[in-house]
C-alpha cells in the first residue's frame, strides 16, 4: 500500500516560520515517520522556478522593510486585518504575484501530497487551491490568528492562549479544529545544559560575569548598535554579546569598538550558536519576535528594545502580560540603565528569571505532533490497522 505523504513545506520569511517547521517535522518523523512518508520541502526555491524564488525573496525583505520603517509594518498589518482574510490571500498572493503564485500551486500539486502542513500562511493557501485538496494543517507561530492565517484549513494549532481564546470567539473555529499546543522550539534547545557557568566555560566566557545577549532577529534590523554603545563604558564586570545575523556592516562596526576593562564584548555575526549564547545569558535584549521563546526556555529576562508591527507588538504582549518575564523598553538609554540595575541587583531580576523557568513546560514539539497525527489518522483510518 502507497504510504500517506507528508509534505513540511518551508518558507523562510524572518526565520521565525522556518525553526517551528523544522521542530515539527524532526519530531513527526522520529515519532511517526515509519508510518507515512515524511516529505521535507525547501517550497519556494527546491524547483528552480525564478517567480517563487523572487517572491521567497520579497516575504523576507518585507520583514527587513518593517523592521527598518516599523510604520510601514505597522499600515501593511492594519490593511490586512481592515480588507479581511479573502481579499487579504488574494492580494498577497495572487494579485502581487500572479505567476508566482500559478507556478506555486503547480508545485504543491506536484508534491502529491495527502497531508500539508504549513507555518506560513503562504503554503496552506496553494495546497487550498488544488482541485484534489490534501489534509490541511496549519500551525500559526504568532500571538494571534491574524487573517492570513484565518484562510481555511482543517486544522490550525497556536501556542498563545490569548490568541486561541480569541480565535474561539470567531464562528469558524471550535475545539475541533482549533488546538493549543505548546510552542514549537527548536529541538536543539532540549540538548543544551541550563548551567549558565557550564554554558559560558564552553564558551570561553567568564564565569560569573552578568552576560547580556543582544539579538534584532536574523536580519540584525534595530536599536543593538546604540544599546552596545553605552553597556562597553560601563565600569562594572559585565558580559556583552551582540548577535548581528546577516547585518554585516554591524558586525564590522562592532568589531571595531573599544570597551572598558571591565567588560567582555564578544561579537557574532551570524551563528549557529544563538542557543547556547541565549543559554549563557542572564539578560536577552532585542527586538520583539519569536526568539523571546528561546529566551524564555533559558530562563532570561527579556528586554524588548523594538515592535516592527502589530504582530511583534502582541507577541511581545504574551511575554511581557502573561508570563512576566518580558519588559518594553525603547529607549537605549535606559536599556542600559535596568542592566545596570539588574547586574548589580540579583534579586532584582529573580521574579523575572522565575517567570521564565515556570513556563519551561509550554515548549517543544511533542504534542503538536501527536495532535497532528491524531488529526492524519480520523482522514485515513487505515493508518490504525
Amino acid at each position: 500500500m502507497k504510504k500517506i505523504r507528508v509534505v513540511f513545506p518551508h518558507v523562510e520569511a524572518g526565520y521565525g516560520h522556518i525553526m517551528p517547521a523544522r521542530s515539527i517535522e524532526e519530531t513527526f518523523r522520529r515519532k511517526y515517520g515509519d508510518r507515512v512518508e515524511v516529505v521535507h520541502s525547501d517550497f519556494f526555491t527546491e524547483t528552480g522556478d525564478a517567480h517563487m524564488i523572487k517572491y521567497e525573496q520579497m516575504l523576507a525583505r518585507q520583514v527587513r522593510v518593517y523592521n527598518k520603517f516599523p510604520p510601514i509594518g505597522y499600515f501593511s498589518g492594519g490593511a490586512s486585518e481592515f480588507f479581511g482574510t479573502t481579499l487579504s490571500s488574494f492580494a498577497s498572493m495572487k494579485f502581487t504575484a500572479p505567476v508566482a503564485c500559478k507556478r506555486a500551486i503547480e508545485h504543491m500539486r506536484e508534491l502529491e501530497a495527502d497531508v500539508v502542513f504549513s507555518t506560513h500562511w503562504a503554503t496552506n493557501y496553494y495546497a487550498e487551491k488544488l482541485e484534489k485538496k490534501p489534509l490541511t494543517v496549519m500551525y500559526c507561530p504568532d500571538a494571534r490568528l491574524y487573517k492570513l492565517f484565518q484562510y481555511n484549513c482543517d486544522l490550525c494549532m497556536i501556542s498563545m492562549p490569548y490568541g486561541y481564546e480569541k480565535a474561539l470567539r470567531k464562528r469558524k473555529y471550535n475545539t475541533d479544529n482549533l488546538k493549543l499546543v505548546p510552542f514549537l522550539i527548536r529541538n536543539e534547545a532540549f540538548e543544551i545544559s541550563r548551567d549558565k557557568k557550564q554554558v559560558r566555560r564552553d564558551l570561553g566566557l567568564p564565569e560569573d560575569s552578568f552576560t547580556v545577549v543582544l539579538a534584532e532577529g536574523g536580519y540584525g534590523i534595530g536599536r543593538m548598535g546604540e544599546i552596545c554603545e553605552l553597556l562597553i563604558k560601563e565600569r562594572f564586570p559585565l558580559t556583552v554579546i551582540p548577535v548581528c545575523g546577516t547585518n554585516k556592516e554591524l558586525y564590522e562596526y562592532l568589531r571595531s569598538l573599544k570597551c572598558a576593562e571591565n567588560v567582555t564584548f564578544r561579537p557574532y555575526a551570524f551563528t549557529d550558536k544563538i542557543l547556547e549564547l541565549e543559554a549563557a545569558s542572564d539578560v536577552f535584549c532585542g527586538k520583539s519576535g519569536n526568539i523571546l521563546a528561546e529566551a524564555t526556555f533559558f530562563g532570561c529576562l527579556s528586554i524588548v528594545t523594538h515592535f516592527a508591527n502589530f504582530i511583534e507588538k502582541y507577541i511581545a504582549h504574551h511575554y511581557i502580560n502573561t508570563v512576566g518575564c518580558a519588559i518594553k523598553e525603547f529607549s537605549p538609554v535606559k536599556v542600559a540603565e535596568l542592566i545596570e540595575k539588574f547586574a548589580r541587583d540579583d534579586s532584582a531580576l529573580e521574579p523575572y528569571r522565575r517567570a521564565a523557568l515556570d513556563y519551561h513546560e509550554n515548549f517543544g514539539s511533542e504534542k503538536a505532533a501527536d495532535v497532528l497525527w491524531e488529526r492524519i489518522v480520523r482522514s485515513f483510518p487505515e493508518l490504525e490497522k
